[in-house]
């Protein structure tokens, strides 16, 4: 978090030497007594930059949880952080959702392997708060973070997202869809898949909301969505196989329902494969979500942690978003003040207007109704 500092005798020389993440050791008025990483609530709280690097190095560890090397750059981040600071970064579970995030960070509180950082959706993000389970900590752009992209708590942050989109191979499926309501053409029978169960994962659960804003339902009502799935799944359409890159180059999944940013890498990923991938933002349910990040309040490399939310918020981390069409929260940030990359950002896909995004009551109301009526309507 950005501090602004009175001029007195000896305090000029707090911010000396810790430019490595653009932070100060100082509050406003002059030092103060560091305290420990796992209370630390800014990295100036931790005694400044410096110090928190030293600390994380020396914990020498960082344990992550459901982070796929190919989901919004995970790999380059992972690899970049571990160069930067020699600590080794251990993913468990990298294909696990959210909620299952959240349990584990339960299953395994107090010991070494619990999870030290989450990625997490909006909406799981608030639950774990309301849990008590994640520790308030501002990174050294929290200010700049657009309101609705953060708890006022700083006990989560949007750090990258994306448009619901429909990807689909041009070599396999004769005509593409580009709507939710494309989706129910009989000859998809067997072919739309998505990531996950809207119950447990973030994907999934915007998938749902998509298609309740294109069939009549709003930030406040996400039953048509439940309703559509119903429908999809009820003519055979929907297919429940997981669209990675592996079951798409088989056929298994000729068509996803995703983050644009995941189906615009698997244009990447698939090159050479035969495939045809084609990515469309449905103008019948345009809809944008971010995922969260959090620190666990009991993890057990807390100076590792904290270093890995400003990694992440830093120019560097942002821009890495991108390589993978990923789009940072701070984007507009960074085309005013001259870090973004521009080139890779011009290769995101254009949306029309700006997008919106339900409040935590209409999230809330949106998850229990989705836990409560998924199973029954469409099962696992």
């Amino acid at each position: 978090m950005a501090t602004h500092h009175r001029v007195r005798a000896g305090a000029v020389l707090c911010g000396l030497g810790l430019v490595a993440l653009g932070l100060s050791a100082c509050q406003e008025g002059g030092p103060t007594r560091p305290v420990a990483p796992s209370r630390a609530e800014s990295a100036a709280e931790a005694g400044g930059s410096a110090a928190l690097i030293k600390a994380a190095k020396r914990e020498g560890r960082l344990n992550t949880i459901a982070l796929p090397r190919k989901w919004a750059n995970y790999g380059e981040l992972i690899d970049g952080f571990e160069k930067k600071y020699g600590i080794k970064v251990v993913i468990d579970h990298p294909n696990d959702h959210s909620q299952q995030e959240i349990e584990a960070m339960k299953r395994y509180r107090g010991q070494q392997r619990a999870p030290d950082v989450l990625d997490i959706g909006d909406s799981f993000a608030q639950s774990a708060a309301r849990q008590n389970l994640l520790a308030p900590y501002r990174v050294a752009p929290f200010d700049q973070i657009p309101p609705e992209q953060k708890d006022t708590k700083a006990r989560w942050y949007n750090n990258y997202g994306g448009y619901v989109s429909i990807g689909c191979d041009a070599a396999r499926v004769r005509t593409c869809p580009d709507s939710f309501a494309d989706l129910l053409r009989p000859e998809y029978k067997g072919l739309v898949s998505m990531y996950g169960q809207p119950t447990s994962a973030g994907s999934s659960f915007a998938a749902v909301y998509a298609a309740a804003l294109a069939n009549g339902g709003s930030f406040d009502d996400i039953q048509p969505g439940i309703d559509f799935f119903a429908r999809l799944d009820k003519i055979g359409n929907y297919n429940r196989a997981a669209p990675d890159p592996a079951a798409i180059a088989k056929g298994k999944t000729p068509i996803s329902i995703e983050w644009d940013y995941l189906n615009l890498a698997h244009i990447d990923q698939l090159r050479g494969t035969g495939v045809n991938w084609k990515v469309s933002i449905p103008f019948d349910g345009s809809f944008s979500q971010y995922y969260a990040q959090a620190i666990n309040k009991d993890a057990p490399h807390p100076a590792a942690a904290r270093l890995w939310e400003e990694y992440l918020f830093s120019p560097e981390g942002q821009n890495l978003r991108l390589v993978d069409y990923a789009r940072p929260v701070l984007m507009a940030v960074m085309a005013k003040n001259g870090t973004l990359n521009k080139a890779l950002a011009a290769r995101l896909p254009t949306v029309e207007g700006t997008p919106q995004f339900p409040t935590e009551s209409q999230l809330n109301k949106a998850v229990r109704t989705v836990r409560k009526n998924w199973p029954k309507a469409v099962g696992g």
